[in-house]
């Protein structure tokens, strides 16, 4: 009869308490932004691998590479982008834990036991088995949870966030060997020309008209020029190597690149740009994370309010055979601590975070500032290398090329023209690539493609 009765009430208790455990809800998520939107990022599964040293199979992008193609391999396979994924997981396991209950307490307790004549052994034992539970008041655990709904939401904007970087990192990789396949075209064309030089220096020396020393210094060009065609292949290879790292790889099972590499669009203007910071999520998340602050300010208030614990249980008489129930209740008396400490770190945390924003988005701001600039130079520098300056040189070798072969002009002249042409075309180059790369940051700021963005100014 004891036992029933115990199971009984133990029974009941729980079935209460545990039917006040809240029903979890998926947290609202924050919008992608539109840079990359299109493509598929790493997908976390419900459970991790059962073996921890497992490493994903990649199969390896091959033969030609468009940047499309490039980006969304990387956002399925980049490692960073995936621990961030796994992230949001862990940050779910923990708004889980924050809508719990405490668990409830048992207590046995056996007294009047071990002594003499009529209270020998068991004879004369009260036995007291007890089950209590701690109550939270002060809407506690639903503050919790709270925090905890808000910190998911967090962790979603450090996702987006670092999968905009992702974006920006293949990005800029894949324009490293654009460029780099572009620098190893030139010095190529250099080292062609170098060689057609030396023919022709040659060709003259033989017939008298050039001295010998003409000869050496047109062998010394093609020399020096074949150098950096080595160090072009180089620095290919490098490039090669940075890009497939993107999406985790080790080695490079691709043989190039394709992509727009001459097209550029002109720049918007400085007040469009900065127009469009509110959606960063380096700025967006600051809504959120001082909403938590504040969330996290009431719970330390609310712990201020006291637990009560409540007990209730059976109590047992083996001398009378009697059975009887015992309730007992319990709070501390918050005379000494009643959080005051927490409560006013909380508040500094707040004032702390209102310092934080600012500097966010001061820094924002002025990475916006810095980049326009950079970006604007570079598209000017393009446009006019390409309309006005490699124009000039071209025609300019070509005349005093042709020249050199009709006698009408000196080694000397064709060595400056060659070096002025390449070295504007050096120049274009990396022109482009700063104009690409300034163009790629921008674009991660301000969470779009700069093609959207409608009345830009004409040149």
């Amino acid at each position: 009869m004891f036992k029933q009765y115990l199971l009984s009430d133990v029974m009941l208790l729980i079935i209460a308490i545990s039917g006040c455990a809240p029903q979890r809800t998926d947290p609202p998520w924050p919008t992608p932004r539109p840079l990359g939107r299109n493509f598929t990022a790493y997908q976390v599964p419900d459970r991790p691998s059962r073996n921890p040293w497992d490493e994903p199979s990649i199969a390896e992008p091959t033969g030609v590479v468009t940047l499309p193609q490039a980006l969304a391999y990387a956002l399925l396979h980049n490692p960073e982008l995936a621990v961030h994924a796994w992230e949001i997981r862990i940050s779910e396991a923990k708004e889980l834990q924050a809508s719990l209950l405490s668990n409830p307490e048992i207590d046995i307790e056996v007294e009047e036991i071990g002594g003499r004549g009529g209270r020998k052994g068991f004879k004369a034992a009260e036995t007291t088995l007890q089950l209590s539970q701690l109550i939270e008041l002060g809407n506690k655990r639903s503050r919790r949870m709270r925090i905890a709904s808000l910190q998911n939401q967090l962790v979603g904007w450090d996702y987006e966030a670092k999968r905009l970087d992702v974006f920006t990192q293949v990005a800029n990789a894949f324009v490293d060997v654009l460029a780099a396949q572009r620098q190893l075209e030139l010095t190529e064309e250099q080292v062609r020309f170098s060689e057609d030089v030396l023919s022709t220096v040659a060709q003259r020396v033989e017939a008298g008209k050039d001295s010998p020393v003409e000869k050496s210094k047109a062998q010394v060009v093609l020399s020096t020029v074949r150098i950096e065609q080595k160090q072009a292949h180089q620095d290919l290879e490098s490039a090669r190597k940075r890009l497939a790292a993107s999406w985790g790889s080790k080695s490079i099972g691709f043989e190039q690149v394709v992509g727009q590499f001459d097209k550029v669009v002109p720049v918007p203007t400085e007040n469009q740009l900065l127009d469009l910071l509110t959606p960063n999520p380096e700025i967006a998340r600051w809504a959120v994370e001082m909403e938590q602050r504040h969330a996290e300010l009431a719970l330390e208030k609310s712990k201020a309010i006291s637990d009560p614990s409540v007990r209730g249980g059976i109590q047992r008489f083996n001398e009378t055979d009697d059975t009887s129930f015992v309730f007992g209740f319990s709070i501390p008396l918050p005379i000494f601590d009643r959080n005051q400490g927490d409560v006013l770190s909380a508040k500094y945390n707040i004032a702390k975070a209102q310092e934080q924003r600012r500097a966010v988005e001061l820094a924002v701001y002025t990475a916006v500032i810095n980049t326009y600039q950079a970006l604007s130079r570079a598209y000017t520098e393009v446009t006019d290398l390409k309309n006005e300056v490699l124009p000039g040189a071209q025609d300019a070798f070509e005349a005093i090329t042709e020249g050199y072969r009709q006698g009408k002009f000196n080694y000397l002249n064709v060595l400056d023209t060659q070096q002025w042409l390449f070295e504007a075309k050096r120049k274009y180059l990396k022109s482009l690539a700063a104009y690409h790369k300034n163009r790629i940051e921008m674009e991660r700021l301000i969470g779009q493609e700069i093609n959207a963005i409608t009345e830009i100014p004409k040149p």
